[in-house]
């Protein structure tokens, strides 16, 4: 466990994302089988301790400590994980010797259920140090926040015993923790695990932003780019997975589009609910709030599946059969896509729509007027492409339109997580339901964590701790007087919030300090943007 507490510590205060990766690979390497297995497991968020719940780590350190302190450290620490390990009465120095292994440590929590789990995990605990216990209550709520994405991992992985990353991404669904069979390939050079026969998830190929380019539509391919979220269709031995772009299974969520593939292949899509918002009739689907009721359900009712019909748009072909086409080039890819489609039932699955234009700039007017049709933009795909994992730059591109930006007043911070767990950085903005001179109040638009610089956080959590005028919990009210320049892709009528709006990927865009909170954008003034 030591190791691990090791690694983990060590890769929350390195930034880079390579000295990350290379933290990982020489974890990976030094390791003893199943401990880096699990490690591995821990990484990509592939563990469930569902004993284990953030309320009973708060009540355990309650038992311990003045309840009253925990709260003040927790409050100054912003990360539960961290504070607990800190306070956490040792009774002796903990000796290497006596620390559980990972493997154990894994077994112990795996065992542990809800009314063992507050005289088990205590156990734990007590054999470890604070770097341990730290490590040992992120493995155990699943709650990494490290900076380390499950494809950094594999990435890592991948770096750690010099094999393809495509190729780890492709087995990875077909195993589970602890991986033994994967490590044995990669590290001992044993037979490569074979995926071929199941249902498994292939990784995306994916476009880069076009940015100042002018590309030759002699040589590119014009597609729509659709507003809801990229799937992976695969039937395989009759069986049939659907996929989001990383990886988790949605299969349950959507039944109605599983049950209605039942051709060997894996195709390549786009998740829509019917409807008439994008692009009209022609167009044929609805918004991306439609599509957001179906997502993240384990099961779905009758009437949801009759209110919003889901549909996938399809763009490439992988896999015919047994054939894999990904080496082929997107021309041919493109031909086979379209003498497959007779075989589907054209109610749950169509073909994106070619666009023709004749020049560049003829394709540049029509993105321009996408945001009519509520359309994102466009996706510029090389004719001769082979369909290959990840960004790869001059074989596809995204062209989105420009987003919409308003003038936002901040409301409410809240403390970030992981890295910015000692930062304000989390933030909920407002309009005005009037101006304010006529009686208007400043109601919630949208909430934006992303956007501004390390140096333009640290003055936004300054300015929050010099402005706070009430608390929630971990949530501050802070004086209505900063004026954002949010940017958002789109923005939808919402029955959830006060305000009527809901906003699509909201960033900040600048921090207006020159301009007075009674000047930000009225409420009515963001109806407008709606399409």
């Amino acid at each position: 466990m030591r190791a691990f507490s090791m690694l983990i510590d060590r890769l929350i205060y390195t930034r880079s994302r390579n000295g990350k990766r290379d933290l990982i690979a020489d974890y990976l390497r030094a390791a003893p089988d199943p401990d880096r297995g699990w490690a591995l497991a821990a990484l990509v968020g592939a563990l469930d301790f569902p004993a284990v719940k953030s309320a009973t780590i708060r009540a355990l350190i309650s038992e311990r400590v003045d309840p009253v302190l925990f709260a003040l450290s927790r409050d100054y620490v912003g990360d539960t994980a961290e504070t607990v390990s800190l306070l956490w009465p040792e009774r002796a120095p903990v000796q290497p010797a006596s620390e559980p292994t990972l493997s154990e440590t894994v077994t112990a929590l795996s065992a542990m259920t809800r009314s063992s789990v507050m005289r088990d995990l205590p156990l734990l605990l007590d054999r470890l140090d604070a770097n341990g216990r730290f490590a040992l209550l992120k493995l155990a709520t699943g709650a990494m926040r490290i900076g380390v994405s499950a494809r950094m991992a594999k990435l890592a992985f991948a770096h750690a015993f010099d094999v393809p990353d495509d190729e780890v991404e492709e087995m990875w669904h077909a195993l589970q923790p602890p991986y033994a069979p994967l490590f044995a390939w990669a590290a001992e050079g044993a037979a490569k695990p074979d995926a071929g026969a199941l249902p498994v998830f292939r990784p995306f190929m994916l476009a880069v932003p076009l940015e100042d380019r002018e590309i030759d539509l002699s040589q590119f391919a014009a597609e729509w780019k659709w507003d809801g979220i990229r799937v992976q269709l695969v039937n395989v031995a009759g069986e049939t997975r659907l996929y989001s772009r990383g990886g988790d299974d949605i299969t349950a969520a959507f039944p109605d589009v599983a049950g209605d593939f039942s051709v060997p292949a894996v195709l390549d899509g786009e998740l829509l609910v019917r409807g008439s918002h994008q692009g009209g009739e022609e167009g044929g689907a609805a918004s991306f709030n439609a599509l957001q009721q179906r997502l993240g359900r384990k099961q779905v009712s009758a009437a949801m599946l009759a209110e919003y019909p889901a549909f996938v748009r399809l763009y490439d072909i992988l896999i015919d059969g047994t054939q894999d086409l990904r080496n082929l080039p997107w021309t041919q890819r493109r031909a086979r896509l379209e003498a497959l489609m007779p075989q589907l039932p054209a109610s749950r699955f169509d073909l994106s729509a070619l666009i023709e234009a004749e020049d560049f700039s003829q394709l540049s007017q029509l993105r321009d007027n996408a945001r009519d049709a509520a359309i994102e933009g466009l996706m510029l795909k090389l004719r001769d492409s082979p369909y290959v994992p990840g960004r790869k730059v001059g074989l596809w591109y995204k062209w989105k339109r420009d987003p919409l930006t308003a003038d936002c007043v901040m409301m409410y911070a809240q403390r970030g997580s992981g890295k910015r767990s000692s930062f304000y950085s989390d933030f909920t903005f407002g309009c005005w339901t009037a101006p304010p001179e006529e009686g208007g109040e400043i109601v919630p638009v949208g909430k934006a964590y992303s956007g501004f610089t390390d140096e333009e956080l640290k003055w936004l959590d300054s300015f929050v701790r010099r402005h706070t005028i009430q608390r929630f919990g971990p949530v501050r009210e802070v004086e209505k007087s900063l004026v954002v320049e949010l940017a958002f892709d789109s923005i939808h009528a919402s029955k959830r919030h006060k305000s009527g709006l809901a906003m699509r990927f909201p960033r900040i865009a600048r921090i207006r300090k020159d301009k007075p909170a009674a000047e930000a954008d009225l409420v009515e003034t963001l109806m407008r943007l709606i399409v």
